[in-house]
């Protein structure tokens, strides 16, 4: 989770509750309680209104609010442009869920800049891609949930194989969609061809988020830097 989302959670967190101790923060964030000690000093440093003190409590004094969301042109051209993509590029559901996300952002802007949503003069192609027999919105959510799964899986050459994984992400490379997992036969990071794979059983079995074995992990593994990595969770 990004910093920026987890102060963002805070704060909703410390709303909805009368006092909330740093460990219960800790394991509601998944992080250390270290962490949320340093995000309460940045946030009463920020200006946002946080009482309490390490092994007591924190509250957050009644009145205050976040600021609405405010998007300047250029956001709001890449919001488009994103959720285009996402139209053309992936699965109904996602597509259905760009397009709410479009409808409720142009709701909040004033209304001098309604007119934007609708006006960014980018078109974005459909790309002619590969049959996929599985369900993609089952498989994101295998992905949230961090459900292990069992696949079966046709490789290059044709030959056919059964897997049991950690689903870590989805990756996108022109016309195919990429499974990012651990894979326990081999015990170290595989991509599967989301086109090849057959068959998928989500499992009752959860995985913990595991040093080394992280989609930031992999992506580090194969050289990725930058700003890719930091909207990937640590």
């Amino acid at each position: 989770m990004r910093r920026a989302d987890r102060l963002f959670r805070l704060v909703q967190i410390l709303r909805r509750r009368k006092l909330c101790r740093a460990r219960e923060l800790a394991e509601e964030l998944e992080v250390s309680e270290r962490t949320i000690y340093r995000d309460i000093r940045d946030l009463a440093a920020s200006g946002v209104p946080v009482e309490g003190e390490a092994g007591v409590g924190y509250i957050l004094r009644d009145g205050y609010d976040l600021p609405p969301l405010m998007f300047d042109a250029d956001e709001i051209e890449a919001l488009v442009v994103a959720a285009r993509m996402v139209q053309s590029w992936t699965d109904p559901q996602m597509a259905r869920a760009a397009g709410d996300a479009l409808t409720k952002i142009e709701a909040v802007l004033p209304e001098k800049m309604r007119g934007l949503i609708g006006g960014v003069p980018i078109a974005i192609a459909e790309i002619a891609q590969a049959p996929i027999a599985i369900s993609m919105p089952d498989l994101r959510r295998a992905i949230r949930e961090r459900h292990l799964i069992n696949i079966d899986y046709t490789d290059a050459k044709g030959d056919d194989t059964n897997r049991r994984v950690w689903p870590l992400g989805m990756l996108f490379f022109g016309t195919i969609w990429l499974l990012a997992s651990w894979c326990e036969l081999r015990q170290a990071f595989r991509v599967f061809r989301a086109d090849r794979i057959k068959n998928m059983q989500i499992t009752s079995d959860h995985f913990r988020p595991t040093p080394g074995r992280t989609l930031r992990d992999y992506l580090i593994s194969e050289g990725v830097e930058g700003e890719i990595l930091n909207g990937i969770g640590r």
